[in-house]
């Protein structure tokens, strides 16, 4: 594009095929003068004016941050997306008018960016809403209502009016607000768990039979022929979508629209805390000397019974393979009542411990597992030599 700099004009307004007016801005102007603010203003106007933009922030789908920053997320992202694609060079070495251009940015390029992001960030609901519109435009048991007297009436697909096959021409409809109540009267959709997809990451929540008998459902609830954009949305209320996307948890101080400042909680411990957390953990590492030698003297310091309790402290309690009781008897070759015996006194001796978190008595298992461990290997290896 030329560095040359001269003043644009901006958009001037033609009529369609259709008769209808509309906005065509100076774009091959533009982009030869590598006129950027010109481009930026042409491209939030589309950006702020495309019927599907302004339908999905009505409706809540876009994620913002503040009041008036989703048009211009938007148009920085059409931007950048048109720029690493070299789509403004594109434009000039094609020769394309400014009509063709705008067509090309709002029909293709932010319709493809926009349907991206919806499907990235409700991937439930964008993949129920596509079959839901293939099936009441292919199934026998839907027509439409809008087209009656004009077959040949063009009418975008959310605005196309549907109902039963079986109703009569001219059924009265019924407003927004009754149809959101009739539709309670449909039971809820249990999900269907299996997956499917070309990497089998996804599940099918509903097949597309039981989906057409759910459509059926709701039309006979809410009695009246209905928009597809509204329809969509009764059904998907009867089924269990689940859309998971990151939405921001705290909002700009003078957006009035958000009347609550979340502050998000830290659970990090605080100095003093990871201090007391510490000692806690040094005192847990001394009971494990107090406790081994309650033992010790439970069976009045006899080297043979130490060893034994030793070993069934940890086959019954440390050891990650620990078996029943009676087969830690079997594989220390002693009675059942003897195993019996020395886990009373075991038990008994840890019920005289006292901590105070936790923490604390983690790090006693740990420590005691160590040495308990260890003690058990020496004794293997005394009877190993002898």
């Amino acid at each position: 594009m030329s560095s040359i700099k001269q003043k644009v004009t901006g958009p001037k307004t033609v009529r369609n095929k259709r008769n209808k007016r509309i906005k065509i801005g100076p774009w091959t102007e533009s982009l030869k003068n590598s006129d950027v603010n010109q481009i930026w203003k042409e491209l939030h106007r589309i950006v702020s004016s495309h019927p599907l933009v302004r339908a999905s922030k009505k409706a809540g789908i876009l994620v913002e941050e503040g009041k008036y920053n989703v048009y211009t997320d938007m148009t920085q992202e059409l931007f950048v997306a048109l720029l690493s694609k070299e789509r403004f060079q594109h434009y000039l070495d094609t020769d394309m008018t400014d009509a063709e251009i705008e067509g090309e940015i709002s029909q293709i390029e932010l319709t493809n960016l926009l349907t991206a992001q919806l499907r990235k960030r409700h991937p439930e609901s964008y993949r129920l809403a596509r079959r839901i519109s293939t099936i009441i435009q292919n199934s026998e048991a839907f027509k439409r209502f809008d087209n009656l007297d004009n077959p040949d009436v063009h009418r975008r697909l959310a605005d196309r009016i549907y109902g039963l096959e079986q109703w009569k021409d001219r059924k009265s409809r019924r407003n927004q607000q009754e149809l959101e109540q009739r539709v309670q009267s449909v039971s809820f959709h249990d999900r269907d768990t299996r997956m499917v997809g070309c990497t089998g990451d996804a599940q099918i929540v509903i097949s597309n039979a039981e989906l057409e008998k759910l459509i059926i459902r709701v039309f006979k609830a809410v009695d009246s022929p209905v928009n597809v954009r509204s329809l969509r949305g009764l059904v998907m209320k009867r089924l269990p979508i689940m859309d998971i996307y990151l939405v921001p948890i705290t909002a700009p101080k003078n957006d009035s629209e958000y009347n609550m400042d979340l502050d998000p909680v830290d659970l990090r411990e605080t100095p003093e805390e990871n201090i007391l957390r510490r000692e806690g953990e040094t005192v847990a590492e001394g009971f494990v000397d107090n406790f081994l030698s309650s033992l010790n003297k439970s069976v009045r310091g006899k080297a043979k019974q130490y060893s034994r309790m030793i070993n069934i402290l940890w086959h019954c309690y440390l050891a990650s393979d620990s078996g029943t009781q009676l087969e830690v008897a079997d594989k220390l070759g002693v009675s059942d009542s003897l195993v019996s015996d020395y886990r009373k006194r075991i038990e008994a001796n840890l019920q005289n411990l006292s901590f105070n978190s936790v923490n604390e008595a983690r790090q006693f298992e740990k420590v005691l597992k160590t040495e308990v461990q260890e003690l058990i290997s020496v004794d293997q290896e005394e009877k190993i030599i002898a």
